[in-house]
């Protein structure tokens, strides 16, 4: 489940009530991936609550404060998080994230990217809003050089990616143009999509309303092993 949750408090989206709606749909779900961006970091606590499993938060950069830490209106950490169920069997988990080389020069906001391993690579990113150019060569810098690199440090293994990517499919650029061979990408006919390893067939996907608390819906991919 890839979730948007505009809950920094400044953002004109922010209506108070994403993370309460969050945290009924992963109940009423119960996903063994979640993947969260624009929140505090005390929400994903309060998201973790209700899924359980591991967790992890990489903040988002601040060019104002000479690339420190980017803050939600009430002071806390701001950026990104994902969520994950881990059976007794998995591996010790292992996170990895970073900052993109390429930035919108015009955002005070320098986007990141996260990727927890339990069982498998959980990641998520957040990329440019501004500038659909940058947003591309973000995309393809994490699917080409920074998921690659995290392989060869962490081992092989299948990805599970969930973003907000601002590219929308269909468009110039596209999403379509940063997903190398070997994924399958979904998208919620806007400007999130999930994309994983072809070890993945992707069974169905569908939008779930978030009734007005954010202004993106939740986008919900069931996968099942590729034969």
């Amino acid at each position: 489940m890839q979730l948007n949750l505009c809950n920094s408090g400044i953002a004109a989206c922010y209506t108070g009530r994403s993370v309460a709606t969050a945290a009924a749909l992963i109940r009423a779900r119960r996903p063994d991936v979640v993947t969260l961006n624009e929140i505090c970091r005390a929400d994903l606590t309060s998201l973790g609550r209700a899924m359980g499993g591991v967790s992890a938060f990489r903040a988002a950069l601040d060019r104002r404060t000479a690339g420190r830490p980017f803050r939600c209106r009430d002071g806390q950490l701001y950026g990104m998080g994902v969520l994950a169920r881990k059976s007794a069997a998995d591996a010790a988990i292992r996170t990895y994230g970073g900052r993109y080389p390429a930035q919108d020069r015009n955002d005070p906001e320098e986007r990141v990217w996260l990727c927890v391993h339990a069982g498998l690579y959980a990641c998520t990113t957040h990329t440019a809003s501004a500038s659909p150019a940058v947003a591309l060569e973000q995309c393809r810098y994490l699917m080409t050089v920074a998921l690659p690199d995290v392989m060869r440090r962490g081992g092989t293994d299948h990805v599970v990616l969930g973003a907000d990517l601002n590219l929308v499919a269909g468009r110039d650029p596209g999403p379509e143009s940063c997903v190398p061979e070997g994924y399958r990408r979904v998208d919620d006919g806007a400007r999130q999509d999930i994309i994983v390893s072809t070890y993945f067939t992707v069974r169905s996907h569908s939008t779930v309303d978030m009734h007005g608390s954010t202004d993106h819906p939740a986008l919900l991919v069931e996968l099942t092993r590729s034969a």
